[in-house]
């Protein structure tokens, strides 16, 4: 179940550098929380997706680099480098740990942390 559940994060993570919401969305949970720590949560599709939607805006380019995988049951944790052209040309990058809770094959709970002031936005 593991593995199975460490495919879903791994693709869902690869799916953010098409841009494609609708793909993204498609590995959430209708009822699925993203809690992008430390900021309020998402819950449910219709919130997750006004909160993809502003990072698809901001972007002309997004890609999660994972650098680590590890999972127990329907846990998957990464180290990734969220990397992201901004519109004008800007890039920045950003290190963090997703924690995923994987339950029937979709994403139930995302949870992101990270420095806010590297980020740039603290």
């Amino acid at each position: 179940m593991s593995a199975e559940n460490e495919k879903v994060v791994a693709d869902f993570c690869r799916a953010w550098s098409r841009m494609n919401l609708e793909e993204i969305l498609g590995f959430m949970a209708e009822d699925a929380v993203y809690h992008n720590i430390p900021m309020a949560p998402a819950r449910g599709r219709a919130a997750i997706r006004a909160v993809c939607e502003g990072f698809l805006k901001m972007a002309d380019a997004i890609d999660f680099r994972v650098l680590n995988t590890a999972s127990a049951g329907n846990v998957v944790m990464n180290e990734r480098v969220d990397s992201f052209v901004y519109k004008g040309g800007k890039k920045g990058s950003v290190p963090v740990v997703g924690v995923f809770e994987v339950n029937g094959g979709k994403i139930t709970a995302w949870r992101d942390y990270f420095d806010m002031k590297m980020a740039g936005v603290g």
